[in-house]
């Protein structure tokens, strides 16, 4: 029994030093700080990079680099306030809770006040006034588009949350496609023929031409009978409602900054985005050099958190699968309460396998923030999903391993005169274990893949940095086909790891289970 405890201390000890160095390595920001909210993802608003090049900032949590006319904007907001101006990279639909839960200070993302929108945050005055177009390939019919029924039988999408999205039905007969998660996604959708087109404002337009001379837009703004509220065309800074002091004093510093070098910065971003090389080199050579890092990084954290994650599940798992299992005592007060726990996790249990993680996370994430005002470290937070729904599939394992011992082994162990906790222990729970350890293993490899479901809280994990990557070297299917075989490599290689663990486990497969010692001396003096 003490072998067994020292090993599982270790192990607890290990997983408890893990989640405190990933907690201590990314202190809370101090007071003297402004955290700016934005995909990092829309250029030319803003954008990621791996240098400080052009002035960029830091990415909270990474080591890459945000630029953008929003990160201008942005660091004239701070040097005015007298505050440090932090990225906090957040996907589009993660950016209302991150305000509204007190993760970030403000959004400054090319975000349209909508009607909709100022019903959950306030917005500053504008920072900027677009015109919508239709992006589609020069080629296409709809190139020539010059009425809104023009677009008759186009297949028309737009980014998932926005108003553009919205503006599609102003196009009578236009097929509106389901909404994308990101430009890069529409790009991609557009140039493999699968959409006709998708409406967004004119920078994303100046934006998409600078690296693909084969794409046009149709102004929708110039056309008879398109309607769109001047609020709806402007791009606007978004302040958590009750904070007014903010919200007055990032309007006097949007006043003092004048159309003209407004222009001039927006000018300046679309110069200074991420271009495509124009060397002829090898595109994996390409990607590897120019984005390595972050590819590593990407690895490192999905690693981490699929690993703890696994470790930590698994002594929940272990922790409900014995409880779950105690046979029922004969004391009436210690009868109840045992009821009630095993009601207790089995709620836990069938809440945690019966809701998707990504919604478990937004939750915990968001929720915890808001309700509780505890503001978790978003890997500390990933940890801690993944750790507590991999305990809810792996108790039921577990649980499977236990009851399918023989119970011979329950009443060898009792004629013995072992107590119940000695027989889990030395008898019952070293046979279940080996027996789930494929089981694991599977859970493992899922957690590999299934961290791609923490973007929705902004994990810097090896799908969201390709996602990134993706988006700036506009090399789409290159760059997630690196990516797929990244993860093939990961989880051929964690496999084969556990099979070399089982096969030790089993232990020899030749020996002869009648042997003493009186035989093993008689065959030694034989020879």
């Amino acid at each position: 029994m003490k072998k067994h405890s020292s090993w599982i201390s270790a192990l607890m000890a290990a997983v408890l030093t893990l989640v405190l160095a990933v907690s201590w390595s990314q202190p809370a920001q101090a007071s003297g700080t402004l955290k700016i909210g934005m995909e990092a993802n829309y250029a030319p608003y803003n954008w990621t990079q791996t240098t400080s090049a052009n002035g960029a900032v830091k990415i909270d949590g990474t080591s890459s680099y945000a630029n953008g006319y929003d990160v201008k904007i942005a660091k004239i907001i701070g040097q005015k306030l007298g505050k440090k101006v932090i990225v906090e990279k957040t996907q589009w639909d993660g950016l209302l809770p991150a305000l509204t839960s007190g993760k970030i200070d403000l959004i400054i993302a090319g975000m349209s006040p909508t009607a909709e929108r100022r019903k959950a945050i306030n917005f500053t005055t504008p920072y900027r006034t677009s015109n919508f177009v239709v992006i589609v390939n020069k080629q296409s019919k709809y190139a020539k588009a010059k009425y809104l029924t023009d677009f008759k039988g186009a297949k028309l999408t737009a980014q998932q949350g926005t108003l553009h999205y919205d503006l599609i039905k102003q196009l009578p007969g236009a097929k509106r496609e389901p909404a994308s998660k990101d430009f890069s996604a529409m790009r991609e959708s557009l140039e493999a023929g699968t959409i006709d087109g998708y409406v967004a404002e004119d920078t994303e337009l100046t934006s998409f031409k600078m690296v693909d001379s084969n794409i046009t837009g149709v102004n929708l703004s110039k056309m008879k009978g398109f309607k769109v509220s001047s609020s709806d065309a402007e791009v606007s800074i978004g302040v958590k409602k009750g904070n007014d002091q903010l919200l007055s004093q990032v309007n006097k510093i949007l006043a003092g900054i004048s159309t003209s070098e407004r222009n001039k910065l927006m000018k300046e971003a679309v110069q200074q985005q991420p271009q495509t090389t124009t060397k002829k080199e090898n595109w994996l050579v390409s990607m590897l050099k120019n984005y390595g890092q972050m590819i590593l990084e990407g690895i490192g954290m999905t690693l981490l958190i699929s690993l703890v994650g696994t470790i930590a599940g698994f002594f929940i798992g272990l922790l409900v699968g014995i409880v779950r299992t105690i046979p029922e005592p004969k004391n009436k007060f210690k009868k109840g309460l045992l009821a009630f726990c095993k009601w207790l996790l089995s709620v836990y249990v069938e809440v945690f396998r019966g809701t998707p993680m990504m919604v478990q996370a937004a939750v915990i994430y968001y929720g915890i923030a808001q309700f509780w005002h505890i503001n978790l470290n978003r890997t500390v937070a990933a940890l801690v999903i993944v750790s507590i729904n991999t305990g809810a599939y792996l108790a039921e394992v577990i649980r499977g391993g236990i009851i399918s011992t023989p119970k011979g082994q329950f009443e060898a162990a009792s004629a013995l005169g072992m107590t119940h906790n000695q027989r889990m222990w030395n008898i019952i729970l070293p046979q279940a274990i080996r027996n789930c350890l494929p089981s694991i293993t599977n859970e493992f490899i899922v957690n590999i893949k299934d961290t791609s479901v923490l973007s929705i809280i902004s994990v810097s994990e090896l799908f969201f940095v390709g996602s990134t990557i993706a988006s700036q070297s506009f090399q789409f299917f290159q760059t997630y086909l690196v990516i797929s075989v990244i993860y093939l490599f990961l989880t051929f290689t964690i496999t084969r790891i556990f099979n070399l663990i089982e096969k030790h486990i089993e232990g020899p497969e030749n020996y002869n289970m009648m042997a003493n010692q009186v035989q093993v001396g008689k065959q030694e003096g034989d020879k």
